[in-house]
């Protein structure tokens, strides 16, 4: 008696989809992260100083909270035009995910060490769990590398 289980696993499954739908794809990846992007710089930049004041309470990045305050809003914000502009949507895509990468590495760090964390995200992001956040972020991580994977020849 033969086994059909295993060969089913080594297949590639293909879903096949048109260029234009791929396209839509994209952009809407896209739209999603420089919203993201420029929501969260918006809201770094308005309440500067309380983003300020949250980073050098954080032991290990306090001496250089100042830099941080400023580079973070400034780089969410570049990154956000990098998204929207087709010529560098690709480049866009992949800072934002490592961007994304870099903030979910630090509060998955800071979780292990410290019992209160500060957050000046935005809004809709300040309001959720630090379990939650690990998971948004993820999700977008996900989202992006998705985007560069069905658009990789443009």
């Amino acid at each position: 008696m033969k086994t059909i289980m295993p060969h089913m696993f080594n297949q590639k499954i293909s879903i096949p989809v048109t260029p234009k739908a791929r396209e839509y794809a994209v952009f809407i990846i896209c739209l999603l992260c420089m919203m993201l992007f420029l929501s969260s710089a918006y809201d770094k930049l308005t309440g500067h100083d309380a983003f300020e004041k949250g980073l050098f309470r954080v032991a290990l990045i306090g001496n250089y909270a100042g830099f941080i305050a400023w580079s973070v809003p400034v780089l969410e914000a570049a990154v956000a035009v990098l998204l929207i502009v087709p010529r560098t949507s690709r480049l866009g895509l992949r800072l934002f995910a490592g961007l994304m990468t870099v903030f979910t590495l630090y509060i998955a760090g800071m979780m292990l060490r410290v019992e209160k964390l500060p957050c000046n995200c935005n809004l809709l992001i300040s309001s959720m769990s630090w379990g939650g956040h690990l998971a948004f972020n993820v999700v977008f991580i996900l989202l992006a590398w998705f985007a560069l994977r069905i658009n990789k020849n443009q």
